[in-house]
């Protein structure tokens, strides 16, 4: 399925790890009254991006495979849209929020790229 040792070895996973962070560091700057509600969302959605690429990883097809970077995929867009509500609602600084969102449309287009290059390599078989 991969030449990769682990998924630990995956970029997209390593950049996922940092979105984490970026992500957590964000959010410690949205006020108090927004913990349960959006905070608690971001960080959901953040959380699920590379935990999904590594549940995936451990599956034993492609398709598998293929089927849980679409969910940690869709994680990041999910993402994409509690970051842009927080930065029109000015919840937390806008340069923490534009790294976030620049990380996030990273690691957008190398999962769909990994995708893209996992359904040719399956269909070449």
């Amino acid at each position: 399925m991969s030449e990769h040792k682990g998924y630990k070895d995956l970029t997209i996973w390593q950049r996922g790890i940092d979105l984490v962070r970026a992500v957590y560091a964000l959010v410690a700057t949205i006020p108090e009254t927004e913990k349960f509600a959006l905070s608690s969302q971001i960080k959901r959605s953040a959380i699920s991006y590379p935990s999904n690429i590594a549940e995936g990883f451990g599956r034993k097809s492609t398709g598998d495979y293929i089927r849980f970077l679409s969910i940690a995929l869709d994680s990041a867009y999910e993402l994409d849209t509690q970051l842009i509500i927080s930065k029109k609602l000015r919840l937390a600084p806008k340069d923490q929020i534009l790294q976030a969102l620049g990380l996030n449309e990273e690691i957008c287009k190398m999962t769909n790229a990994l995708i893209t290059k996992l359904k040719r390599s399956k269909t070449n078989r």
